[in-house]
């Protein structure tokens, strides 16, 4: 049964910055890939990043590319997103995701595990 938990959500200031943790179980190959989405209030889901645990891929939208970074922690078996020079508009819950193969689009209906979401709060 594939879990997946995020950690690390908080309130942060403007230019700040936070690391986010998606604790993986339940896959019994590193052939899957972890993205994240976020969703602000009163708004759609949206996928800004992935990573391929097969061959370490990864992939990020314009609108975080330069300032988010995933990472794994291979010991741990635990997926990170550095989040630098955070500003009000990331403002949402943050959710990591998975899938049994490489990266694909980063729609919803792609991936098919799903954590709870961790709150991030970009406010002075």
């Amino acid at each position: 049964q594939v879990q997946l938990v995020e950690s690390g959500g908080g309130l942060v200031q403007p230019g700040g910055s936070l690391r986010l943790s998606c604790a993986v179980s339940g896959f019994t190959t590193d052939t899957y890939s972890i993205a994240w989405f976020r969703q602000a209030p009163g708004k759609e889901r949206d996928g800004f990043s992935c990573l391929s645990l097969r061959d370490g891929a990864t992939y990020y939208t314009d609108s975080v590319k330069g300032r988010f970074t995933m990472s794994k922690n291979n010991a741990e078996n635990v997926v990170h997103l550095q989040l630098n020079s955070l500003q009000p508009e990331d403002t949402a819950v943050y959710y990591c995701a998975a899938r049994p193969d490489r990266c694909a689009s980063l729609y919803a209906e792609n991936y098919g595990y799903w954590g709870q979401g961790t709150q991030v709060t970009v406010s002075s």
